[in-house]
């Protein structure tokens, strides 16, 4: 993480958006605020991402401090994903997003 930090850019909401401005990023922290999941409930649960997008996309955030991976030594192998407190830190802006989206909907569906 701290050669990522040397990358950041200088304004708050330019870092904030490098950590999560991708479509599935926010659709992951979605997925993983009520708790740890597998890889195939992840996938399984955002849609239409492919498996290796979404497994790059997880690894970027593991990189940022954003969640933790736990391999466990099974046959097959279980792999969980579990939000960090960093990441769990990004609740209020996705709450924030679900308020403004909903009100979006209903001011469109008028």
């Amino acid at each position: 993480m701290a050669s990522a930090v040397k990358e950041l850019p200088v304004c708050p909401v330019e870092t904030t958006l490098t950590l999560i401005s991708d479509k599935w990023k926010v659709l992951i922290l979605r997925d993983l605020l009520p708790g740890t999941k597998r890889f195939g409930e992840l996938k399984k649960s955002i849609g239409n991402v492919s498996q290796k997008v979404l497994t790059a996309q997880l690894r970027q955030m593991e990189e940022s401090g954003l969640l933790t991976r736990t391999v466990y030594p099974e046959v097959p192998p279980r792999v969980e994903y579990t939000l960090t407190d960093l990441g769990y830190s990004l609740k209020p802006i996705l709450d924030a997003m679900w308020n403004w989206g909903e009100a979006y909907q209903a001011k469109v569906q008028e």
